[in-house]
């Protein structure tokens, strides 16, 4: 590939450029991660789910010891953006290596130029490494990638190793504000300028995924939910880290720009249907809100971009019947126009997608949805013999008995296998903060799918730190061989 001029904040040596792919060294993890609880759905899922994640480790030539998660196989066994992004953060619970070699292995392809052909914009994280080239066609993976650094960090990623992204973070938040609101309204984002590109840039990237309450399909530039609770995020935590690193005046900036989006948002999307009152999916190229109720509103829990009675009305609308299909979280309301439960993205389930409003849902204090959903995503785990599909079928759990597969699914997919380290962290409460030195841990004490509330894990890690956490039969939280200070807080579920 040729790449014009670096944008200032850019080191001045080009990305790597795309000749395939190398197979990493082993994974230099010397404690593999074990479980045991009351309920056995969840040790099963971790072990087969941890087997899966070391079968997708692959890198590129020039940088064999960066190890990255393919998305699935068979179909997509290349770097995906977002689906790397998402995999490495969900799984942070056993090890930052995995974030940090991610983080710069998607650097490396940083975009440097404006270029409508395959989407790239300075500052631009990549969608998908194909045979052609680096293809850009994504709204999502630059903010998410600011989101797994700030992550990573917290989790222990070296100082050194976090300094050394920092040029490649002001790039990623320049773009944010740059090129991701195209049309300056304070919103990101998407079209395909190139008339053969995704027509859709988001997670649910299939042709008909954005659809109104009635079915009509949303129209090009279309601003994404989600995408703005991820660049509220990326805002917020890229300037957590600035200051951190001693740009005060920079981080202040930020925080700004989060708060006048923020505003923007909350008078542009939300709606009043006969589901009762909900963030829309999207707004279109008219700035129309798109009404539908989906799952996309799940993965605004969490990143402030919600206050939190916001994100008690979106736990609600998530815990309904038409949203929770006791096998996971419908990507679609079954009550709207455009809802299949075979539907790619307008109604089916998947994995990766309910194991992120699980993490939410705990994070924002609302452990009753948030236990429905785990318990439906085991036992859809136990139907596929513990190995998640990419998707499976919407259909309710109390029509079928096991869940109907999707024909085409990748299994095992990255973040499919991923999940499972959202569901261990949610049901400890565990967070880490290594630069702070301290984890903390605050179980929910909540039963799923009728079984005792214990849960032991061994071969955490934090920093340099590799330890052991657990809930006990009566619901509190407790430590092993941990180094760090360990901060106990309550949580009460909602």
């Amino acid at each position: 590939m040729t790449f014009g001029p670096a944008p200032p904040s850019l080191p001045p040596s080009p990305p790597a450029a795309y000749t395939g792919f190398a197979a990493p060294p082993a994974d230099p993890a010397g404690v593999k991660v074990r479980a045991t609880a009351d309920d056995p759905r969840l040790p099963n899922l971790l072990a087969q789910s941890l087997a899966d994640v070391d079968t997708l480790r692959m890198a590129v030539p020039q940088a064999p010891q960066d190890a990255f998660l393919a998305a699935g196989a068979p179909w997509y066994f290349t770097l995906f953006g977002r689906d790397a992004v998402w995999a490495a953060r969900l799984l942070l619970p056993f090890g930052w290596q995995l974030a940090a070699s991610t983080l710069r292995a998607l650097a490396a392809f940083q975009g440097r130029r404006v270029d409508a052909e395959n989407a790239e914009a300075p500052g631009k994280m990549p969608h998908e490494l194909r045979r052609s080239g680096v293809y850009y066609g994504t709204i999502d993976a630059t903010p998410l990638w600011i989101c797994l650094l700030h992550d990573a960090w917290r989790w222990g990623m070296p100082e050194a190793e976090v300094t050394a992204l920092l040029p490649n973070l002001r790039a990623a938040l320049e773009w944010i504000r740059d090129f991701g609101d195209c049309d300056g309204d304070g919103l990101l984002e998407y079209i395909d300028q190139s008339g053969h590109g995704l027509s859709n840039q988001g997670w649910k990237d299939s042709g008909d995924s954005v659809r109104f309450a009635d079915g009509t399909i949303a129209a090009a530039p279309v601003a994404l939910c989600e995408v703005q609770g991820y660049a509220h995020e990326a805002a917020v935590r890229g300037a957590d880290l600035l200051a951190a690193f001693g740009a005060d005046g920079e981080a202040a900036r930020w925080r700004d720009w989060a708060r006048r989006l923020a505003a923007v948002f909350r008078e542009a999307f939300w709606v009043t249907a006969d589901a009762g009152r909900y963030p829309a999916l999207a707004l279109d190229a008219g700035k129309r809100p798109v009404d539908s109720l989906t799952s996309n509103i799940g993965h605004l829990l969490g990143t402030g971009l919600l206050s939190p009675a916001e994100e008690s009305v979106v736990a609600g609308a998530l815990a309904a019947a038409d949203m929770d299909s006791g096998f996971g979280l419908r990507t679609m309301s079954a009550r709207n126009g455009g809802y299949n439960p075979l539907s790619y993205h307008c109604g089916s389930v998947w994995s990766h997608d309910t194991a992120i409003v699980i993490r939410g849902l705990f994070r924002s204090g609302h452990a009753g949805p948030a236990a429905s959903l785990a318990d439906g995503l085991l036992s859809a785990a136990g139907a596929f013999s513990w190995r998640l599909p990419e998707l499976h079928s919407g259909e309710a759990r109390s029509r079928v008995p096991w869940p109907t597969p999707y024909p085409a699914a990748c299994r095992p997919q990255a973040w499919s296998a991923a999940a499972s380290g959202a569901l261990v962290q949610a049901l400890l409460g565990l967070e880490a903060d290594v630069p702070g030195g301290t984890v903390t841990l605050a179980p929910p004490g909540i039963r799923i799918g009728g079984a005792g509330v214990r849960l032991h894990v061994d071969g955490l890690v934090a920093g340099s730190e590799t330890f052991s956490a657990g809930v006990d039969e009566s619901g509190r939280g407790y430590l092993q061989d941990c180094g760090l200070e360990l901060r106990a807080r309550e949580r009460r579920g909602a």
